[in-house]
C-alpha cells in the first residue's frame, strides 16, 4: 500500500522561454522539488524570421504544469502543497489575438526576429520630418523628436521592440488590422497570453502585462508607468487592445483548470528582470548577465531612471506590488549568445552537442586572430546597427574548427564587455563583479573567458535557475511565503545558499587591449552590411 501523500509548503514557476518552457517546484530554500521541460516549435520562414505557434506555446505550458505535479505527488507531496505560481517569459515576443475567440490571429513575432527593419526605417524618417506631438498641436521633430521618445520609454527605435511587431502584424495580417478596426483584437506579450489562458480564456480570462514587459513594448511612459497617449497615437493603435499593467507581485486570479486548478498567479516578470531577481541583485549597483538564446545585462538603479548616452536600455527591473515604487535598471542586451553555439552544431554540423564547443574550445589557448561577430539579426547594445551582419574574419589555413569554437565563446567575453564599459559609465561606477547565470555558464572555459576578456571576477551561483527562481521569490513575496519580501532582501538570506564560483581574471593587461582592439576593428567591419537590401522587410 502507498504511503499517504504528505502537505509541503511551496512555491511554482512557469519559465516560458525562447526555445523551451519549465515549470519547476521550488520549496523555501530554492531546492528544486519537481520539474519539467518541453522545447516547442521554432519557425524561420524567411531569413531573419523567427516565429512562434501562440497555442503551441500554450500547450507547452500547460503540460509542464501537469507533469510536475505528477512528479511532485511522485515525490509523496499532495498538490495543493504548491501555495501559489509565478511566471517569467520571453519579453517583446508579441502576440494578437481575438477578443470574441481566444485565438490567435497569426503566429506570434519572436523578440529576436529581424524583418521588422523598414517599419523602424519609417518611424524615424516620421520623427525626422513629421515628429512627435508631445502635446496637442506641439511636434518635437528631427534629433529632439527621437530623444523625446527615448526619454518617454528609455527605449530606442528599435526591431526588438513589442510596438515594431505589432505594426507589421497591421500591414501584412489583415486578419488583425482587421480586428482592430472592429475592437476584436487583443494584444500582449506572453504571459499576458498565458495568463489569459490560464484564467479562463475567452470566457473569463484575465487581459494583464505585467510592468517589466509592458516596459519593453515602446508604449509605456516610464514614469507614469502607463500606456502613453502620446506614444499609442503615433504607432496608430487602439486602447481597446491593450491589457492592463499590473505589478511584479501581486495575486492577480487563480489557475482555472488543470492539476493546480485555484492556486493563486501571484509574480510576473520578464525573464531577464526574473533573473536579476533570482540572483538577489535587489539593490542598487548589484548586476547580472544571463547567457541563454541572447545574453543580457541588468544592472540594478535602484529608485533612479538613468538615461544611458553609451547605448543602453532605461527600463523597469521589477515592481514589488500594486502600490510599491518601482525598481529600475540599465540593460545591454546581446542578441546572439548561445544560438551561435546552436548554429555551430545545427547548420555548420561542427560539433554533435552544445556542450561540445567546450571541450573542442579547450583545445586551443587561443583563436589564432580569428573574430566571429555574432550579428545574426544584427547588433543590440551599444551599438544598435540592425543592418550589421554576422562576420567570421582572420581565418588563415591555420584556422581550425577549435579556433572557431574558441572564437564563438570569445564573441559573447567581448559582447559582454562592451555593454558593461558602457554601464560603467552610464552609472559613475566601477562593477566589482557579474553574476552570471544560464546555459552557456555551465562552461567553465567560456566563464574564465568572460572574466579574461572582461577584466572581472564573473560569479557563478551552483543553483543557476535564477530566472525561474525570480518569479517564485515575487509569487511568493505576494502572498509573504516564508516570510519572504522581495523590498527586504534580508528575508531571503535562506534562499539558494549553495554557494558559488568566482572566475578571476589572469589574461595580462597588454594582452587584453590588444584582443580588444581587434573586436573594435571586427565590429566596425560587420556594421551597416544589409542596410538598403532588405526591401520587403
Amino acid at each position: 500500500m502507498a504511503a499517504p501523500l504528505k502537505q509541503g509548503e511551496f512555491v511554482g514557476s512557469l519559465d516560458c522561454g525562447t526555445t523551451s518552457t519549465r515549470f519547476i517546484i521550488f520549496d523555501k530554500y530554492a531546492n528544486i522539488v519537481a520539474q519539467h521541460q518541453i522545447e516547442f516549435p521554432q519557425y524561420y520562414p524567411n531569413p531573419g524570421w523567427h516565429e512562434h505557434d501562440a497555442e503551441e506555446l500554450q500547450t507547452s505550458c500547460e503540460t509542464c504544469i501537469d507533469k510536475a505535479t505528477e512528479k511532485l505527488e511522485a515525490a509523496g507531496f499532495t498538490r495543493d502543497s504548491v501555495k501559489a505560481i509565478g511566471i517569467t517569459n520571453q519579453r517583446e515576443t508579441t502576440v494578437a489575438w481575438s477578443k470574441k475567440t481566444g485565438k490567435p490571429l497569426c503566429k506570434a513575432i519572436v523578440w529576436d526576429d529581424g524583418r521588422t527593419k523598414n517599419v523602424v526605417a519609417h518611424y524615424e524618417t516620421v520623427l525626422r520630418e513629421t515628429g512627435l506631438e508631445v502635446e496637442p498641436g506641439v511636434f518635437k521633430k528631427g534629433e529632439e523628436g527621437i530623444a523625446a521618445l527615448r526619454e518617454l520609454t528609455g527605449l530606442p527605435l528599435s526591431t526588438y521592440f513589442s510596438a515594431i511587431k505589432l505594426r507589421w502584424m497591421f500591414h501584412y495580417h489583415e486578419s488583425v488590422r482587421k480586428a482592430s478596426e472592429e475592437d476584436d483584437l487583443l494584444f500582449g506579450t506572453v504571459e499576458s497570453w498565458i495568463v489569459y489562458n490560464l484564467t479562463g480564456g475567452a470566457e473569463k480570462g484575465l487581459h494583464i502585462i505585467e510592468i517589466t514587459n509592458a516596459s519593453r513594448t515602446l508604449l509605456l511612459n516610464l514614469k507614469t508607468l502607463s500606456f502613453d497617449p502620446v506614444l499609442l497615437k503615433f504607432f496608430g493603435f487602439k486602447e481597446s487592445m491593450l491589457p492592463k499593467v499590473v505589478s511584479s507581485s501581486e495575486v492577480y486570479g487563480h489557475v482555472d483548470h488543470g492539476a493546480l486548478k485555484g492556486v493563486p498567479i501571484a509574480g510576473l516578470i520578464g525573464d531577464q528582470q526574473g533573473a536579476l531577481v533570482g540572483n538577489k541583485c535587489l539593490r542598487q549597483g548589484e548586476a547580472k548577465c544571463t547567457y541563454g538564446t541572447g545574453a543580457f545585462l541588468l544592472f540594478n538603479t535602484g529608485a533612479d531612471i538613468v538615461t544611458s548616452a553609451h547605448g543602453l536600455l532605461g527600463t523597469v527591473a521589477f515592481q514589488a506590488g500594486a502600490g510599491a515604487k518601482p525598481v529600475y535598471a540599465l540593460e545591454g542586451s546581446i542578441s546572439v549568445a548561445g544560438s551561435a553555439v546552436t548554429w555551430l552544431r545545427d547548420s555548420m554540423k561542427m560539433i554533435a552537442t552544445a556542450q561540445e564547443v567546450n571541450t573542442l574550445a579547450e583545445q586551443v589557448p587561443s583563436t589564432g586572430g580569428v573574430y566571429f561577430v555574432t550579428a545574426f539579426s544584427g547588433l543590440l547594445a551599444p551599438y544598435w546597427d540592425p543592418g550589421a551582419a554576422g562576420l567570421l574574419i582572420g581565418l588563415t589555413a591555420y584556422t581550425t574548427p577549435a579556433h572557431l569554437a574558441r572564437a564563438t565563446l570569445e564573441a559573447n567575453a567581448f559582447q559582454t564587455r562592451a555593454v558593461i564599459e558602457s554601464m560603467q559609465l552610464d552609472a559613475k561606477t566601477r562593477l566589482e563583479h557579474l553574476k552570471v547565470d544560464g546555459g552557456l555558464t555551465n562552461s567553465d572555459v567560456g566563464m574564465e573567458i568572460v572574466a579574461d576578456l572582461g577584466g572581472f571576477d564573473v560569479v557563478r551561483p551552483e543553483m543557476r535557475e535564477s530566472t525561474a527562481l525570480g518569479s517564485a521569490l515575487l509569487a511568493g513575496s505576494a502572498i509573504r511565503f516564508n516570510g519572504w519580501d522581495v523590498t527586504k532582501p534580508e528575508t531571503l538570506a535562506e534562499v539558494n545558499t549553495k554557494g558559488n564560483k568566482t572566475f578571476a581574471p589572469s589574461m595580462k593587461e597588454e594582452e587584453r587591449a590588444k584582443r580588444w582592439a581587434g573586436w573594435q576593428k571586427a565590429v566596425e567591419r560587420s556594421k551597416g552590411w544589409e542596410e538598403g537590401q532588405d526591401a520587403d522587410a
